[in-house]
């Protein structure tokens, strides 16, 4: 592991808190009503990360019988009436992005509207119907780790999803030594199922935002038609939850380092968080502060 521990302090801070602060959205998300209700038509909008967390509630809402769900990208979100959507939420920890409030303002009054929020003192307050405030899982590092896993920890939370097992192993996740060839490894490809496949994305987002680092994220079931033909010595294929069945068997041809560990993918997204801030460290570079990004995207021209 990397010794240059002055690189990413927010962002390790941040990381290592989130048992703590799932625990926390939990117990809100049991007393909160603020979420659609069941059988509502929802769609679940974001950018970047809580795009991705976007997906990952969607799978999980509509697996769990809730609802039809559908994520959106806010800069390509259909939300038109022949969707018949009853409510949209958007994610998002600034509440300063420019595709969702523009979206949040196109809809303002036709559609009711959600937002989970970092940031308390942003627009999105006034903006949406209503607002799930999330301000102590709320980061100063540009890269996102706690704001989205507690944000998700709260959606899942309120489709009946038991995040018990996700804490414990997240204890061990957030501080565990990082082995030396994922210090050094080449490339990486992060695969889910259902509601994993959002969190297969961000680790992947995570990846290329903290390391530059070349990064692919797939379900896991489309990893063998194609992509699986870049797996070699000294690279990574990550499986977040259950492997589609002979999996690991075509892996172990190939050379490539293969992860499927049986803790719960949410600690497992955690684990790549810690594995991310040590890559960037040994490779002299801030997450708090990477290359080309800030902590909101604001379009220029765009309060």
């Amino acid at each position: 592991m990397s010794e240059n521990t002055a690189l990413g302090p927010f962002m390790e801070a941040e990381l290592t808190s989130q048992p703590e602060v799932w625990v926390r959205a939990i117990a809100q998300a049991q007393t909160e009503t603020l979420l659609p209700a069941d059988g509502e038509r929802v769609a679940v909008i974001g950018c970047g990360t809580s795009w991705f967390m976007a997906q990952s509630y969607a799978a999980a809402r509509e697996t769990a019988g809730k609802g039809v769900t559908d994520a959106f990208a806010a800069s390509e979100a259909f939300l038109g009436e022949a969707r018949g959507y009853d409510a949209v939420i958007a994610i998002t920890r600034s509440g300063t992005t420019t595709e969702v409030l523009e979206i949040l303002t196109a809809i303002k009054g036709t559609i009711r509207t959600v937002a989970l929020v970092g940031d308390t003192t942003s627009p999105i307050m006034t903006l949406a119907d209503a607002v799930v405030e999330l301000p102590y899982a709320d980061e100063k590092s540009v890269v996102q780790t706690r704001f989205a896993t507690t944000a998700l920890a709260y959606l899942l939370t309120s489709v009946g999803v038991d995040l018990t097992a996700a804490i414990e192993d997240a204890k061990t996740a957030v501080t565990a030594p990082v082995e030396q060839e994922l210090i050094d490894a080449e490339q990486f490809t992060f695969l889910g199922t259902n509601w994993t496949v959002g969190l297969a994305h961000e680790a992947g987002l995570k990846m290329r935002e903290a390391v530059q680092g070349w990064t692919e994220s797939y379900p896991a079931k489309e990893y063998r038609h194609g992509p699986i033909s870049i797996a070699a010595p000294n690279r990574v294929t990550w499986m977040f939850g259950e492997q589609p069945e002979g999996l690991d068997a075509d892996m172990a041809k190939t050379g490539a380092l293969y992860l499927n560990r049986s803790v719960h993918p949410l600690a497992e997204l955690a684990r790549v968080h810690r594995v991310t801030l040590e890559r960037a460290r040994a490779r002299g570079m801030n997450p708090d502060l990477p290359r080309n990004l800030t902590r909101s995207v604001i379009l220029s021209g765009q309060a």
